[in-house]
């Protein structure tokens, strides 16, 4: 049996765009819808607060849900409170080989490490497009994320059933020629073509 590849890499890639996404956030987008149902620019940018928090707590053994999901984020700390995730997230993830094989448990079960980090790619894949596509700035993301866990986001979430305690809406359908993220976002029930900055 072929050994499951080592995560990191793309985990620091996936890392390294939010990280600058949120950084380039302005303050006057805060309000701003963003393709999650219900989130604004702010909800978003404290989910990714929460999202790599949880990435840190959960690969050094601990249970998801003693992080929330959406901490309550003081307006203009963003950028801080990610960077000093980062830092944790480096710590845990890149200098212990041992988080690889590592049970550990996260929102959609309990597994080895090394699926769990490809599981936190895929988010903070999709969620780049969401802050990209909320505040007008998709032009440039890393298109080679997006194909890493494109075929994966088809394996583990069919296209049924969707909504309620699967927190994706149904397919949006995309041209198969159409760039990378689109065709992710789409399957995940964001419409690509939406404009969302107004």
């Amino acid at each position: 049996m072929t050994a499951q590849p080592d995560p990191r890499p793309l985990l620091t890639r996936a890392l390294d765009q939010i990280g600058a996404l949120v950084a380039g956030t302005e303050t006057a987008a805060l309000e701003r819808p963003t393709p999650c149902d219900d989130w604004d620019v702010r909800t978003l940018l404290d989910h990714l607060v929460g999202v790599h928090r949880r990435i840190a707590h959960v690969g050094a053994g601990g249970h998801f849900g003693d992080i929330e999901s959406a901490p309550a984020v003081a307006p203009g700390t963003h950028v801080a409170e990610i960077a000093a995730a980062r830092a944790d997230i480096d710590s845990v993830w890149l200098h212990d080989g041992a988080v690889l094989d590592r049970v550990l448990t996260v929102p959609w079960g309990t597994m080895p490490g090394r699926f769990v980090g490809f599981g936190y790619v895929q988010e903070l894949t999709v969620h780049a497009w969401d802050l990209g596509a909320a505040t007008g700035h998709t032009a440039g993301l890393d298109d080679e994320l997006a194909l890493a866990v494109e075929d994966t986001a088809h394996r583990v979430l069919p296209a049924e059933p969707r909504g309620g305690p699967i927190p994706f809406g149904p397919p949006v359908a995309v041209a198969d020629d159409a760039p990378p993220y689109e065709r992710l976002v789409g399957w995940l029930g964001r419409d690509p073509r939406g404009a969302l900055v107004r």
